[in-house]
Protein backbone atom coordinates (compact mmCIF):
# COMPACT_ATOMS: atom_id res chain seq x y z
CA UNK A 1 0.00 0.00 0.00
CA UNK A 2 1.31 3.42 -0.99
CA UNK A 3 0.18 6.53 0.90
CA UNK A 4 0.59 10.15 -0.18
CA UNK A 5 -0.39 13.33 1.67
CA UNK A 6 -1.03 16.48 -0.33
CA UNK A 7 -1.38 20.02 0.95
CA UNK A 8 -2.90 23.17 -0.55
CA UNK A 9 -3.26 26.51 1.15
CA UNK A 10 -5.90 29.16 1.51
CA UNK A 11 -6.49 31.52 -1.38
CA UNK A 12 -8.06 34.92 -1.89
CA UNK A 13 -10.27 35.35 -4.93
CA UNK A 14 -11.28 38.59 -6.66
CA UNK A 15 -8.49 40.60 -4.94
CA UNK A 16 -10.81 43.61 -4.70
CA UNK A 17 -11.23 44.81 -8.30
CA UNK A 18 -10.47 41.49 -10.04
CA UNK A 19 -13.91 39.90 -9.69
CA UNK A 20 -13.77 36.26 -10.89
CA UNK A 21 -10.52 36.87 -12.83
CA UNK A 22 -7.81 37.29 -10.18
CA UNK A 23 -6.68 35.33 -7.15
CA UNK A 24 -3.62 34.52 -5.07
CA UNK A 25 -2.44 31.90 -2.59
CA UNK A 26 -0.94 32.39 0.86
CA UNK A 27 1.38 29.97 2.64
CA UNK A 28 -0.94 28.96 5.50
CA UNK A 29 -3.37 27.70 6.67
CA UNK A 30 -4.38 24.91 4.30
CA UNK A 31 -6.10 21.55 3.85
CA UNK A 32 -4.47 18.13 3.75
CA UNK A 33 -5.64 15.08 1.84
CA UNK A 34 -4.23 11.61 2.50
CA UNK A 35 -4.65 9.02 -0.26
CA UNK A 36 -3.93 5.33 0.30
CA UNK A 37 -3.60 3.17 -2.83
CA UNK A 38 -4.77 -0.45 -2.61
CA UNK A 39 -4.34 -3.06 -5.32
CA UNK A 40 -7.59 -4.93 -4.71
CA UNK A 41 -10.83 -4.00 -6.47
CA UNK A 42 -13.63 -3.21 -4.00
CA UNK A 43 -16.55 -1.57 -5.76
CA UNK A 44 -17.71 0.20 -8.88
CA UNK A 45 -16.45 3.48 -7.40
CA UNK A 46 -12.64 3.42 -7.12
CA UNK A 47 -12.50 6.07 -4.36
CA UNK A 48 -13.87 5.92 -0.81
CA UNK A 49 -13.82 8.66 1.80
CA UNK A 50 -12.53 7.01 4.97
CA UNK A 51 -12.95 10.08 7.15
CA UNK A 52 -13.22 13.86 7.20
CA UNK A 53 -11.62 15.68 10.10
CA UNK A 54 -12.41 19.27 11.05
CA UNK A 55 -15.67 19.88 9.18
CA UNK A 56 -18.06 19.21 12.05
CA UNK A 57 -19.93 16.67 9.95
CA UNK A 58 -20.96 19.25 7.34
CA UNK A 59 -19.31 17.74 4.24
CA UNK A 60 -20.71 14.75 2.30
CA UNK A 61 -19.04 11.35 2.47
CA UNK A 62 -20.41 10.37 -0.95
CA UNK A 63 -17.30 10.35 -3.19
CA UNK A 64 -19.27 11.77 -6.10
CA UNK A 65 -20.52 14.73 -4.06
CA UNK A 66 -17.41 15.67 -2.09
CA UNK A 67 -15.02 18.06 -3.83
CA UNK A 68 -11.82 16.24 -2.85
CA UNK A 69 -12.95 12.79 -4.00
CA UNK A 70 -14.83 14.06 -7.06
CA UNK A 71 -11.70 15.58 -8.55
CA UNK A 72 -9.76 12.35 -7.94
CA UNK A 73 -12.44 10.44 -9.85
CA UNK A 74 -12.11 12.91 -12.74
CA UNK A 75 -8.32 12.56 -12.61
CA UNK A 76 -8.54 8.75 -12.79
CA UNK A 77 -10.85 8.96 -15.79
CA UNK A 78 -8.49 11.38 -17.51
CA UNK A 79 -5.29 9.36 -17.06
CA UNK A 80 -7.10 6.24 -18.28
CA UNK A 81 -8.43 7.84 -21.48
CA UNK A 82 -5.60 10.30 -22.19
CA UNK A 83 -2.47 8.83 -20.60
CA UNK A 84 -3.26 5.15 -21.07
CA UNK A 85 -2.92 4.40 -17.33
CA UNK A 86 -5.38 1.73 -16.21
CA UNK A 87 -6.36 1.26 -12.57
CA UNK A 88 -8.38 -1.60 -11.11
CA UNK A 89 -7.59 -1.03 -7.45
CA UNK A 90 -9.03 1.26 -4.82
CA UNK A 91 -8.13 4.57 -3.14
CA UNK A 92 -9.01 5.45 0.44
CA UNK A 93 -9.20 9.19 1.08
CA UNK A 94 -8.87 11.10 4.35
CA UNK A 95 -9.64 14.83 4.25
CA UNK A 96 -8.19 17.04 6.98
CA UNK A 97 -10.04 20.36 6.92
CA UNK A 98 -7.95 23.13 8.42
CA UNK A 99 -9.83 25.85 6.56
CA UNK A 100 -13.22 27.06 7.76
CA UNK A 101 -16.21 26.43 5.52
CA UNK A 102 -18.01 29.29 3.75
CA UNK A 103 -15.19 31.61 4.77
CA UNK A 104 -14.01 33.27 1.56
CA UNK A 105 -10.65 31.53 1.99
CA UNK A 106 -10.95 29.06 -0.88
CA UNK A 107 -11.75 26.09 1.33
CA UNK A 108 -13.16 23.83 -1.40
CA UNK A 109 -10.36 24.78 -3.81
CA UNK A 110 -7.73 23.82 -1.24
CA UNK A 111 -9.33 20.41 -0.70
CA UNK A 112 -9.48 19.79 -4.44
CA UNK A 113 -5.90 20.91 -5.11
CA UNK A 114 -4.50 18.86 -2.21
CA UNK A 115 -6.34 15.76 -3.41
CA UNK A 116 -5.19 16.21 -7.00
CA UNK A 117 -1.53 16.74 -6.19
CA UNK A 118 -1.62 13.60 -4.03
CA UNK A 119 -3.38 11.55 -6.71
CA UNK A 120 -0.89 12.68 -9.34
CA UNK A 121 1.98 11.58 -7.09
CA UNK A 122 0.34 8.19 -6.49
CA UNK A 123 0.46 7.45 -10.22
CA UNK A 124 3.94 8.74 -10.96
CA UNK A 125 3.04 12.36 -11.83
CA UNK A 126 1.53 11.79 -15.30
CA UNK A 127 -0.03 15.27 -15.34
CA UNK A 128 1.35 18.76 -15.13
CA UNK A 129 -0.05 21.17 -12.57
CA UNK A 130 -1.71 23.08 -15.40
CA UNK A 131 -3.57 19.92 -16.40
CA UNK A 132 -4.64 19.39 -12.80
CA UNK A 133 -6.09 22.90 -12.62
CA UNK A 134 -8.90 21.86 -14.97
CA UNK A 135 -10.08 19.20 -12.50
CA UNK A 136 -9.76 21.59 -9.55
CA UNK A 137 -12.02 24.06 -11.34
CA UNK A 138 -14.64 21.35 -11.89
CA UNK A 139 -14.44 20.63 -8.18
CA UNK A 140 -15.65 24.17 -7.58
CA UNK A 141 -18.78 23.37 -9.55
CA UNK A 142 -19.54 20.54 -7.11
CA UNK A 143 -18.84 22.76 -4.11
CA UNK A 144 -20.77 25.89 -5.03
CA UNK A 145 -22.48 25.31 -8.38
CA UNK A 146 -20.13 27.36 -10.56
CA UNK A 147 -16.71 26.51 -11.97
CA UNK A 148 -14.55 29.53 -11.18
CA UNK A 149 -10.76 29.50 -11.23
CA UNK A 150 -9.83 32.46 -9.03
CA UNK A 151 -9.38 30.14 -6.03
CA UNK A 152 -8.73 26.80 -7.75
CA UNK A 153 -5.90 28.03 -9.98
CA UNK A 154 -3.79 29.77 -7.30
CA UNK A 155 -4.43 26.87 -4.89
CA UNK A 156 -2.77 24.58 -7.42
CA UNK A 157 -0.20 26.89 -9.00
CA UNK A 158 0.57 29.47 -6.30
CA UNK A 159 1.40 33.15 -6.92
CA UNK A 160 -1.15 35.56 -8.37
CA UNK A 161 -3.21 34.09 -11.18
CA UNK A 162 -5.00 36.21 -13.77
CA UNK A 163 -7.73 34.38 -15.70
CA UNK A 164 -7.72 35.95 -19.14
CA UNK A 165 -10.21 33.47 -20.56
CA UNK A 166 -12.25 30.45 -19.51
CA UNK A 167 -12.94 29.15 -23.00
CA UNK A 168 -10.28 28.23 -23.73
CA UNK A 169 -8.75 28.39 -20.28
CA UNK A 170 -5.91 30.91 -20.33
CA UNK A 171 -4.14 31.50 -17.01
CA UNK A 172 -1.38 34.04 -16.46
CA UNK A 173 0.96 33.65 -13.50
CA UNK A 174 2.17 36.85 -11.84
CA UNK A 175 4.95 36.62 -9.29
CA UNK A 176 4.42 38.92 -6.31
CA UNK A 177 6.72 41.67 -5.07
CA UNK A 178 9.14 40.17 -2.55
CA UNK A 179 8.01 42.36 0.35
CA UNK A 180 4.27 42.05 -0.20
CA UNK A 181 2.49 40.51 2.78
CA UNK A 182 -1.13 39.50 3.15
CA UNK A 183 -3.10 39.80 6.37
CA UNK A 184 -6.14 37.53 6.31
CA UNK A 185 -8.75 37.80 9.05
CA UNK A 186 -11.64 35.37 9.34
CA UNK A 187 -14.50 36.50 11.60
CA UNK A 188 -16.39 33.67 13.27
CA UNK A 189 -19.42 33.82 11.03
CA UNK A 190 -20.43 32.13 7.78
CA UNK A 191 -21.45 33.65 4.48
CA UNK A 192 -22.61 31.24 1.80
CA UNK A 193 -21.03 31.87 -1.61
CA UNK A 194 -24.38 31.36 -3.32
CA UNK A 195 -26.00 34.07 -1.21
CA UNK A 196 -23.06 36.45 -1.62
CA UNK A 197 -23.35 36.04 -5.39
CA UNK A 198 -27.11 36.54 -5.33
CA UNK A 199 -26.79 40.14 -4.07
CA UNK A 200 -24.62 41.20 -7.01
CA UNK A 201 -26.17 43.22 -9.85
CA UNK A 202 -26.84 41.48 -13.14
CA UNK A 203 -25.56 44.50 -15.04
CA UNK A 204 -23.53 47.60 -14.18
CA UNK A 205 -23.20 51.06 -15.78
CA UNK A 206 -20.45 51.50 -18.32
CA UNK A 207 -18.84 54.16 -16.12
CA UNK A 208 -18.61 51.66 -13.24
CA UNK A 209 -17.12 49.00 -15.51
CA UNK A 210 -14.56 51.48 -16.83
CA UNK A 211 -13.49 52.37 -13.29
CA UNK A 212 -13.14 48.70 -12.39
CA UNK A 213 -11.11 47.90 -15.53
CA UNK A 214 -8.76 50.75 -14.72
CA UNK A 215 -8.19 49.39 -11.22
CA UNK A 216 -7.53 45.86 -12.47
CA UNK A 217 -4.97 47.12 -14.97
CA UNK A 218 -3.34 49.29 -12.33
CA UNK A 219 -3.18 46.43 -9.83
CA UNK A 220 -1.47 44.12 -12.31
CA UNK A 221 0.95 46.89 -13.25
CA UNK A 222 1.69 47.58 -9.59
CA UNK A 223 2.46 43.92 -8.94
CA UNK A 224 4.75 43.64 -11.95
CA UNK A 225 6.59 46.88 -11.19
CA UNK A 226 6.69 46.27 -7.42
CA UNK A 227 5.02 49.64 -7.00
CA UNK A 228 3.41 49.35 -3.56
CA UNK A 229 1.74 52.74 -3.74
CA UNK A 230 0.07 51.81 -7.01
CA UNK A 231 -1.03 48.46 -5.58
CA UNK A 232 -2.74 50.31 -2.75
CA UNK A 233 -4.44 52.83 -5.05
CA UNK A 234 -5.71 50.01 -7.27
CA UNK A 235 -7.27 47.88 -4.50
CA UNK A 236 -10.69 49.43 -5.06
CA UNK A 237 -13.75 47.35 -5.89
CA UNK A 238 -16.72 49.32 -7.18
CA UNK A 239 -18.74 46.26 -8.27
CA UNK A 240 -18.94 43.54 -5.59
CA UNK A 241 -17.70 45.17 -2.38
CA UNK A 242 -20.45 47.81 -2.12
CA UNK A 243 -23.11 45.08 -2.33
CA UNK A 244 -21.38 42.57 -0.05
CA UNK A 245 -20.07 44.92 2.64
CA UNK A 246 -23.43 45.03 4.48
CA UNK A 247 -23.33 41.22 4.76
CA UNK A 248 -20.18 41.34 6.92
CA UNK A 249 -20.76 42.88 10.36
CA UNK A 250 -18.25 45.64 10.99
CA UNK A 251 -16.61 45.50 7.56
CA UNK A 252 -16.44 49.27 7.08
CA UNK A 253 -14.78 49.72 10.47
CA UNK A 254 -12.43 46.77 9.88
CA UNK A 255 -11.32 48.18 6.54
CA UNK A 256 -10.70 51.62 8.01
CA UNK A 257 -8.77 50.08 10.91
CA UNK A 258 -6.51 48.26 8.45
CA UNK A 259 -5.81 51.44 6.49
CA UNK A 260 -5.19 53.44 9.67
CA UNK A 261 -2.67 50.78 10.77
CA UNK A 262 -0.67 51.21 7.55
CA UNK A 263 -2.18 48.71 5.10
CA UNK A 264 -1.75 49.43 1.40
CA UNK A 265 -5.35 48.43 0.86
CA UNK A 266 -8.08 46.20 2.22
CA UNK A 267 -11.08 44.37 0.78
CA UNK A 268 -13.30 41.31 1.07
CA UNK A 269 -11.61 37.95 0.52
CA UNK A 270 -13.56 36.18 -2.19
CA UNK A 271 -17.25 36.31 -1.33
CA UNK A 272 -16.48 36.88 2.38
CA UNK A 273 -16.83 37.03 5.29
CA UNK A 274 -13.02 36.95 5.57
CA UNK A 275 -11.20 40.22 4.90
CA UNK A 276 -7.69 40.66 3.53
CA UNK A 277 -5.19 43.49 3.49
CA UNK A 278 -1.84 44.05 1.80
CA UNK A 279 1.21 45.56 3.49
CA UNK A 280 4.79 46.18 2.41
CA UNK A 281 6.36 44.52 5.48
CA UNK A 282 5.58 41.72 7.91
CA UNK A 283 5.72 44.10 10.86
CA UNK A 284 3.07 46.34 9.35
CA UNK A 285 0.98 43.31 8.35
CA UNK A 286 1.00 42.07 11.95
CA UNK A 287 -0.12 45.48 13.24
CA UNK A 288 -2.82 45.61 10.57
CA UNK A 289 -4.10 42.20 11.65
CA UNK A 290 -4.35 43.24 15.30
CA UNK A 291 -6.27 46.37 14.30
CA UNK A 292 -8.66 44.38 12.11
CA UNK A 293 -9.35 41.84 14.83
CA UNK A 294 -10.01 44.60 17.33
CA UNK A 295 -12.46 46.24 14.95
CA UNK A 296 -14.36 42.97 14.44
CA UNK A 297 -14.51 42.46 18.20
CA UNK A 298 -15.91 45.94 18.72
CA UNK A 299 -18.42 45.64 15.87
CA UNK A 300 -22.15 45.35 16.54
CA UNK A 301 -21.83 41.56 16.36
CA UNK A 302 -18.75 41.49 18.65
CA UNK A 303 -17.10 38.90 16.42
CA UNK A 304 -14.14 36.83 17.48
CA UNK A 305 -11.76 36.12 14.59
CA UNK A 306 -8.69 34.23 13.43
CA UNK A 307 -5.77 36.01 11.79
CA UNK A 308 -2.88 34.93 9.57
CA UNK A 309 0.01 36.95 8.16
CA UNK A 310 1.73 35.47 5.15
CA UNK A 311 3.78 36.25 2.06
CA UNK A 312 2.23 35.19 -1.22
CA UNK A 313 2.74 31.44 -1.74
CA UNK A 314 4.86 30.75 -4.82
CA UNK A 315 4.76 26.95 -4.61
CA UNK A 316 1.08 26.10 -4.78
CA UNK A 317 -0.17 22.61 -3.95
CA UNK A 318 2.57 20.27 -2.78
CA UNK A 319 3.35 16.82 -1.40
CA UNK A 320 4.18 16.80 2.30
CA UNK A 321 4.71 13.06 2.84
CA UNK A 322 4.81 9.71 1.05
CA UNK A 323 5.16 6.12 2.23
CA UNK A 324 5.95 3.21 -0.09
Amino acid sequence: MKTVTGFASATVGNVACGFDVLGFAITEPGDEVVLALHDEHRSDCPVSITSIVGDGGALPLDPKKNTSSFVVLKFLEYIRTTKGISFDGHIDLVLKKNLPLSSGMGSSAASAAAALIAANELFGSPCTKMELVHFAIEGERVACGSAHADNAAPAMLGNFILIRSYNPLDLITIKPPKNLFCTLVHPHTELKTSFARSVLPKSIPLSTATQQWGNVGALITGLLMEDYDLIGRALVDVVAEPKRAPLIPGFIEVKQAALDAGALGCSIAGSGPSVFAFSSSRQTAEAVGSAMQSAFLHSRAALQSDMWVSPICSQGARIISTTP
